[in-house]
């Protein structure tokens, strides 16, 4: 018996409204992974609640473990375990309180009981922590949580709505194995997913678009589609992303991203090559075949990437400003932050030259989104100097404020305000009036694609939008720095992409970006890192310098996850001798 069967199955939110999913037909196999990917606003998370019961299609037929979600409700939620994207984890209860709520939920009692805790807190390696409350934990020691709470009571089948967005490298792999070992156990999984390497590692996958399918399969039959199309540009003297945009405008080329000192592109046909010469990379540049991805053959599937031009850094004006500190933008000296006992960033330095984009990396709890707040001017160091554009953030961070754009980790613009109230409030915040102020409002509108939403609030619109919304409100009075809190995290390739169009294009305008991000091929954009662990920095360079220090006889030419796990491994207390 397969985990899910599909016949057909639609939903609509509203009578006459547009099918949210539209005649989805699959068999998803048992005893295996299955991812489920797909662009923004495909339908995953709609298809996900329809399986777990919490919707009623509007037509079709709809099995998992042979039972109807709705029908036979109460007898499927014995055997299902479904993890949403918002996971209902109560901060401010304790590791093991929320394991007791969980099981009173699902009538876990007597023996039972306590053997599952025992289990369940040695597979996430929770035990260590019972009495630690949920909010306090690491973004991968809450998806740990999360996970055991859906095991409680031995479900047969698994449902985990992008369960990997915001932990770190890490913790994503450890997640892995983790759910790997529970399927060699005999579970089923569907593992909704917008990272594309983690959609590869399954047996089989549902690519969606627009509410329909347009593919189910192993990934290995549609990435083969893709062979003698991917290639890689070598050998580039000019600009990395100079060279992608013109790439991008090749009419050979119907996709390309950066990687490293390279940059990868997707020929829309495997006899027509473009000329690398021709794309601002320098004579000695060549094209060298390489390995289809999945994320190669999702864009070719969709029908191409979004291109490499920006609308919003066209706009833009040319950035001048007046030398930092030795001629650095953004620096950091010996910056130090203590809560406490609790040393968070220790004696962290260096410095981001005019028109780089520099990624500060680490896992979670390191130390890095501390480091950024002070830069940002959010967080007053303990001691150290931090400062943007020559401005001392201890003193002057409201000075420094104006003239930098900040987006936020976690959203933060006003779920009661509308689209448009929030860029009209983010406009009157940086002093824009009158002509200006509209004629910018106007501009991010038609930039973003968020005419259709100006009425709406931010809570209703789905996370690409958001995102969207929030890079306009940063970028509204033309920076001279962008600070970027994770800004594409749990987004589709497709969005990624537009989204560095729009910062690659305004670093060509001058303006410095500090990054941080948990997706390691978004680090590959990076002029620079900066990778912190445990408050240290314990390594900078470009993204092709720390493979380099992370490549071992075993490992000649590793990815950047690779590198960014082998030197946070390098640098641990296990490492090391040291007892954490």
């Amino acid at each position: 018996m397969n985990a899910v069967e599909l016949e057909s199955v639609t939903h609509r939110f509203a009578t006459g409204a547009p099918a949210a999913l539209d005649g989805i037909s699959a068999s998803v196999p048992a005893g295996c992974i299955t991812g489920l990917v797909g662009p923004d606003g495909a339908g995953k998370t709609t298809l996900m609640r329809l399986m777990a019961g919490l919707l009623q299609p509007s037509g079709g037929l709809l099995r998992v473990a042979g039972l109807d979600p709705v029908a036979a409700g109460d007898e499927l939620r014995a055997m299902l375990g479904y993890m949403p994207q918002k996971f209902g984890l109560y901060e401010d209860l304790t590791v093991q309180e929320n394991l007791d709520l969980y099981a009173d939920l699902r009538g876990v009692v007597g023996t039972a009981r306590s053997e599952s805790f025992a289990r369940l807190l040695a597979f996430t390696d929770l035990a260590a922590f019972t009495d630690r409350p949920a909010g306090k934990l690491s973004g991968g020691m809450k998806q740990k949580l999360g996970l055991a709470c859906v095991l409680l009571g031995r479900p047969r089948v698994l449902l985990l709505d992008e369960p990997s967005v915001g932990v770190d490298p890490i913790s994503r792999r450890e997640l892995w194995r983790m759910v790997t070992s529970l399927v060699a156990d005999g579970l089923s999984v569907v593992w909704s997913t917008s990272y594309l390497d983690e959609a590869e590692r399954c047996a089989f996958i549902l690519l969606m678009s627009a509410g329909r399918l347009a593919f189910a399969g192993p990934p290995a039959v549609v990435t083969s589609r893709l062979r003698g199309r991917s290639a890689l540009i070598t050998g580039i003297e000019g600009n990395r992303r100079e060279v992608l945009r013109h790439a991008l405008a090749a009419p050979q080329v119907m996709d390309g991203v950066i990687q490293g000192s390279r940059v990868r592109v997707v020929l829309r046909n495997a006899a027509q090559q473009p000329n690398p010469a021709a794309l601002a990379a320098g004579a000695d540049a060549r094209l060298e075949l390489t390995a289809p991805r999945l994320e190669d053959a999702f864009i070719d599937i969709l029908g191409g990437g979004p291109g490499g031009e920006s609308a919003l850094a066209a706009a833009m004006p040319r950035v001048t400003i007046d030398s930092g500190i030795g001629g650095a933008v953004i620096s950091a000296e010996a910056l130090t932050k203590t809560f406490g006992a609790f040393t968070a960033t220790d004696q962290v330095s260096f410095r981001v030259p005019q028109g780089e984009i520099f990624g500060l990396l680490g896992p979670n709890g390191a130390g890095k989104s501390t480091t950024f707040k002070m830069l940002c001017g959010l967080l007053v160091p303990t001691s150290g100097r931090a400062s943007v554009m020559g401005i001392d953030l201890r003193r002057h961070a409201a000075q420094a404020r104006q003239r930098l754009g900040y987006m936020a980790q976690k959203f933060s613009l006003y779920g009661n305000l509308s689209v448009r109230q929030n860029l009209e409030f983010f406009a009157g915040v940086y002093g824009l009036r009158a002509g200006a102020r509209l004629a910018k409002i106007r501009g991010m509108i038609d930039t973003f694609g968020l005419g259709p939403h100006v009425d709406a609030t931010p809570d209703s619109l789905s996370l690409g939008f958001k995102q969207r919304l929030a890079l306009a409100c940063a970028l509204m009075h033309d920076p001279a720095v962008l600070f970027l809190d994770e800004p594409t995290s749990g987004v589709d390739p497709v969005t990624r992409r537009e989204f560095w169009a729009h910062i690659n294009g305004v670093v060509a305008k001058g303006v410095t970006v500090m990054v941080t991000t948990h997706f390691m091929d978004e680090a590959e954009y990076c002029d620079r890192i900066g990778l912190v662990y445990r408050g240290q920095l314990i390594a900078v360079g470009a993204p092709d310098d720390l493979k380099r220090m992370a490549a071992t006889d075993a490992a000649i030419d590793p990815s950047m996850e690779d590198a960014f796990i082998t030197l946070v491994e390098r640098h641990s207390p296990a490492a090391s001798g040291v007892a954490a």
